[in-house]
């Protein structure tokens, strides 16, 4: 899901993690590694899983984000790259400098060639990744997806950050109690083809059709494709081309806070309600401000810390994805895996001025 706003540069972030970049082979992006390799790791997952297995010393895992300087997905990659730091293993987060829908084949392709243990990855879309995804599962590494999911048949788990219903359910109960259960919203929304929000947004609609929010008509959806300047624009045009406009909600950390960046200046502040998914460093001032009232998120580096190990484990012979299966993820205790490979990190956390300063994330 979510910024490339330069103010807001991933080495910024990742300096509190103590991560080293250096350039992938093969691919123009940025890679960023952590913890030195152990080598002699074998690729790939044992048939039958082993709960009792060990963890293999020196994995290679590659973290691939929607794109490489959207500050949310270093989070969660620095998160990720700890925990297979944490197993012994190398981690290293290589990606796109931007969110189109086949931008991630060609990293795909090259962690394939490089012969990585595992490859972790946030899809831009579920569909334009399968082929190459399956091409590395065919060749023995294990695929997890995490944040936004690709064609189950082109990965073995995916590690959800919630119930996907819980998040859009609650998305419209938040705007609603905001607006007082009455008026037009709209939703500014990430790529038109991102798994996560479009599961997200069919919850809203359907939320929105019980009779306590009668009152609430959603009036347009509008795309900010993963990018803070055209997030803001996407904002201003939503409220200057529906002037009753109530309220937004943006289920991504780009377009809450670009929206919020927005609204702040503007006349709107205060007549129009904003709420979705935001880190609270990036919405802090927005709360305290008085532009935003609540908004929601999970730990993203817990998101990625499950990853991590979900990755470990595969490709360790733990387990394989299947229904039923109990992961052991460190810090984070157990997870069952559930239908079609899902594992799910927990309820997200609901944000305002009164708990806001007790998360730095």
């Amino acid at each position: 899901m979510l910024i490339h706003s330069s103010a807001r540069r991933r080495a910024t972030i990742a300096a509190g993690v103590g991560v080293v970049l250096a350039l992938t082979a093969g691919c123009s992006g940025t890679t960023k590694d952590s913890g030195p390799a152990a080598g002699g790791a074998s690729t790939g997952t044992s048939r039958a899983a082993d709960p009792n297995a060990a963890i293999k010393q020196g994995l290679k895992i590659a973290f691939l984000p929607k794109e490489i300087d959207n500050p949310y997905e270093v989070i969660v990659d620095n998160g990720g790259i700890a925990a297979v730091k944490e197993l012994g293993g190398e981690g290293k987060e290589v990606g796109p400098s931007d969110a189109s829908a086949s931008s991630q084949v060609s990293y795909i392709n090259t962690l394939i060639q490089q012969k990585q243990d595992a490859i972790v990855i946030a899809a831009n879309d579920p569909n334009a990744v399968a082929p190459a995804l399956k091409d590395a599962m065919s060749k023995g590494i294990p695929v997890v997806t995490y944040d936004s999911d690709a064609s189950a048949d082109a990965r073995q788990v995916f590690v959800n950050q919630a119930d996907s219903e819980e998040i859009g359910r609650s998305q419209v109960k938040l705007i609603s109690q905001q607006i007082g259960g009455s008026g037009k919203i709209a939703i500014l929304s990430a790529t038109p083809n991102a798994t996560n929000q479009n599961t997200w947004i069919q919850f809203m609609k359907d939320e929105l059709t019980k009779p306590e929010y009668k009152g609430i008509e959603l009036v347009k959806i509008a795309y900010g494709d993963d990018d803070d300047q055209k997030s803001f624009q996407e904002a201003q045009a939503l409220l200057q081309s529906v002037p009753d406009l109530k309220g937004i909600i943006s289920p991504t950390t780009v377009g809450i806070s670009a929206a919020a960046r927005y609204i702040s200046t503007s006349p709107y502040k205060g007549k129009v309600k904003l709420t979705g998914l935001g880190t609270p460093n990036q919405m802090r001032q927005f709360i305290k401000d008085g532009t935003v009232t609540e908004f929601a998120l999970w730990d993203p580096a817990e998101l990625g810390y499950l990853a991590g190990y979900a990755a470990a484990a595969l490709a360790s012979g733990q387990i394989s994805g299947a229904e039923g299966e109990t992961l052991k993820a460190g810090k984070l205790g157990e997870r069952k895996i559930g239908k079609k490979g899902e594992i799910i990190l927990g309820p997200p956390t609901v944000f305002n001025s009164a708990n806001i300063d007790k998360y730095n994330f």
